[in-house]
């Protein structure tokens, strides 16, 4: 902001309506004169000369602050200066000031999009902690990646409206690319793998009854997905028969690999990803980094359409994984724009189409009845309703060929015991979780519980609830701590209706990527009957939350780590499948696009220490495996040496999404028996009808801990909840107290 003085000798001189913010020493420092050492104010023939004050840009509050004084450095500061800069006395230490003014390590806590911008004040207190932070970004800005530097030359060169086409045109080029090799049972019967299953179900569901589906020759890839795998199987089955018959002959097309059906199986993978995946995740981008600029949004777009996970195991390894993850993912974007109905049907489509998205269950389940607890008894009923009639005729839709009078209950009950089966064993193969890591390192379990699955099953479901729950507690108690306690702001809530266009997402929707990443990382960890592939789904928010993140940040840092890790861990699959070469050029792309060198040594941190340890550790394993063979007594030995590596990253992980939970939580809505909780009045009774006063104790109802100062003392001004210019209401109060105005 610069204030120029006209050079007239005058006694009474015209000034821009601009807030002087001299009124503080801190800022006098700010305020200098061109030729003179005179004041701005003064009067005299050396204001001849321009003058100009160079003062702190106000900054947004990304999030809410405290009602603490200590958070807000309430007491370090006049009321004149808060009167001064109309904006939060949290930036009053610097003009890019952080709403964490005393907390180091809090200054990069915040995702996603706004919530992820990183906030180091220069001019408050840095501890070693967050100086070798402000390092780590300063060696990741060196390298913004090339995903940042082509995003950033295509917009200088004009072609902005390119990126977008060009980045998923490319993913797609490299999808067909990866198809281009070998694939789950290439070549390997009689039984061959993952793709004979999915064009078995198709040839299966062409030619019997929906009632057979599930009890049709379950010794040769017996369908054991829920219905609507089976009905696009259906779908894909009749496109392919129409095409060539051969390809889907009942019972004769088994095991078919002919070029030409290859390619029709591939290119229903790539049709499917860009119909649900890719457009949930343009939508992402576009929903929850809506306050970020343009280039930022491609950046996170490039980072998820390249992420190497995904590529591998659904266009190399052969499965429709990013369908139920574009699900998933479509029900995240509808609740953050407040459509709860449409996000709860996407929500069961993803169900229905895979049983590994009840990973997420807990979370949006807990997310939405935290809706209904944050709208108030009238509205949250309503809404509760009707998530329920909702929820419930979606899944009689989709389960109607097998339920009664389609379909006698019996056909029900087993395709249930089909979807989830139990008598499979607590693991398959070496999975990077609890149960094989300490089943080498601890106690063999199966033995253990040998004739006694069941204790085994039950012990899994505590540890896995267990693993869930502060997420699950988090997001209630935030929607319980923010609620809405007024009929004039439940009234307010009613626009959940079917009548309005401007839904209201709920307060605590900051915190539902980080619950989803602890419940699907606890479910990986400690859950029943998990494969390596189920990675994925920890790996979804995860990258949601890189794709916002800062390079260098505790996110960024996390976020890729665990999907280099998480692409490592599967590698006895994929190597197995033959996608050796696949597996390093993926991840090297994906590492090249984010700015990550996986070569690099990091000392400055936890999470870098971490980094350096397990990079060092996968490149030795590698290495190992190319010049040494196991001994016939230990044939699974890199297997278990990948397990040991990749597993105490993913408990990290789920240990540091826990801790992540509890700070953005506390942010938004408090702790158990914290100040906050204290008095139910509204926050309007809180403000001074008249001044503005020491504002103390101003509850955010409307999704925070606390409304800024700044908002407090416009509705103040104006006796209204109406948004008003900060500038405006600082000029309105300067002239009726005549201070820094000349009129």
């Amino acid at each position: 902001m610069m204030l120029q003085e006209d050079a007239k000798p005058t006694t009474k001189r015209s000034r821009n309506r601009t807030v002087s913010l001299d009124v503080h020493s801190q800022y006098r420092t700010s305020m200098r004169s061109r030729g003179s050492t005179r004041s701005p104010k003064g009067t005299g023939p050396s204001d001849a000369r321009i003058s100009e004050i160079l003062s702190p840009i106000p900054r947004r509050h990304l999030l809410q602050t405290s009602e603490s004084p200590t958070w807000l450095q309430v007491g370090l500061h006049s009321e004149a200066d808060f009167q001064a800069r109309c904006i939060s006395p949290a930036s009053a230490t610097s003009s890019v000031g952080s709403v964490y003014p005393y907390s180091s390590s809090a200054r990069r806590r915040l995702a996603p999009s706004a919530l992820q911008q990183l906030d180091l004040t220069p001019g408050g207190s840095q501890t070693g902690s967050s100086a070798s932070t402000r390092r780590g970004q300063e060696d990741s800005q060196n390298d913004p990646g090339a995903g940042r530097r082509w995003v950033r030359w295509m917009h200088k060169q004009g072609m902005k409206a390119w990126v977008v086409p060009l980045g998923i045109a490319t993913s797609g080029w490299v999808k067909w690319c990866i198809g281009l090799g070998d694939y789950s049972g290439y070549n390997i019967p009689p039984i061959f793998g993952d793709y004979e299953a999915q064009r078995h179900w198709m040839e299966l569901t062409i030619h019997l009854p929906p009632r057979q589906w599930y009890t049709y020759d379950l010794q040769y890839w017996g369908l054991d997905y829920p219905p609507l795998t089976a009905y696009i199987s259906w779908l894909c089955g009749k496109v392919g028969a129409l095409i060539d018959p051969s390809w889907f002959a009942f019972e004769e097309s088994r095991g078919i690999e002919t070029y030409n059906s290859k390619l029709f199986m591939r290119s229903t993978v790539v049709a499917l990803d860009m119909l649900v995946y890719v457009p949930a995740l343009y939508a992402f981008t576009r929903v929850w980094h809506r306050s970020r600029s343009s280039r930022t949004q491609h950046v996170s777009l490039l980072i998820l359409l390249f992420q190497p996970a995904l590529l591998l195991i659904d266009f190399g390894h052969f499965q429709y994984n990013s369908v139920m993850l574009g699900l998933t993912l479509l029900a995240v974007d509808s609740f953050a724009v407040g459509l709860d109905l449409v996000g709860a049907v996407c929500f069961v489509l993803s169900l229905a189409f895979k049983q590994m998205a009840l990973y997420y269950a807990p979370t949006i389940g807990s997310y939405l009845l935290g809706k209904c607890i944050f709208l108030g008894p009238v509205e949250g009923t309503r809404l509760f309703v009707r998530l329920a009639v909702v929820t419930l005729s979606s899944f009689i839709i989709l389960f109607a060929p097998f339920l009664p009078p389609l379909a006698p209950i019996s056909t029900f009950l087993t395709a249930l015991s089909r979807i989830f089966p139990f008598s499979r064993g607590i693991f398959e193969d070496k999975v990077a979780n609890f149960w094989c890591f300490t089943n080498v390192t601890l106690v063999k379990w199966k033995p253990l519980f040998l004739g006694k699955e069941g204790r085994l099953i039950k012990a899994s479901a505590a540890l896995t609830i267990a693993g869930f729950l502060p997420a699950v507690f988090g997001l209630l108690w935030g929607a319980y701590k923010t609620r809405l306690r007024s009929r004039s702001r439940e009234s307010e809530a009613r626009t959940v209706s079917f009548e309005t266009t401007a839904p209201i997402p709920s307060p605590m929707l900051p915190l539902l990527l980080y619950a989803l990443l602890t419940t699907s990382m606890s479910f990986f960890l400690f859950s029943f009957q998990v494969h390596e592939k189920t990675i994925l789904l920890p790996l979804l928010p995860l990258t949601l939350l890189l794709s916002g993140a800062t390079a260098g940040d505790e996110v960024y840092s996390w976020g890729v780590l665990g999907n280099v890790v998480g692409v490592f861990s599967m590698w006895p699959l994929l190597k197995r499948d033959g996608l050796g070469v696949q597996y390093i050029a993926t991840l090297l792309l994906w590492c090249r696009l984010v700015g990550y060198n996986p070569f690099r040594l990091r000392f400055d941190s936890l999470v870098g220490l971490l980094s350096t340890v397990v990079n060092i550790a996968m490149l030795l394993l590698h290495v190992l495996e190319l010049v040494v063979t196991p001994p016939n007594r230990y044939p699974d030995l890199f297997p278990v040496l990948n397990v040991l590596i990749s597993t105490p990253v993913f408990g990290f992980i789920w240990l540091w999404s826990i801790k992540r939970g509890i700070e953005v939580g506390w942010a938004l809505g408090g702790l158990p028996g914290s100040g906050t909780d204290r008095g139910l009045k509204d926050h309007d009774d809180r403000i001074p009808a008249e001044g503005l006063g020491p504002v103390k104790s101003v509850r955010r109802e409307h999704g925070g801990r606390a409304v800024s100062l700044g908002h407090a003392s416009g509705l103040a001004l104006t006796g209204t909840s109406g948004y008003r210019d900060p500038r405006r209401r600082a000029i309105d109060r300067f002239r009726g107290s005549s201070v820094g105005i000349d009129e």
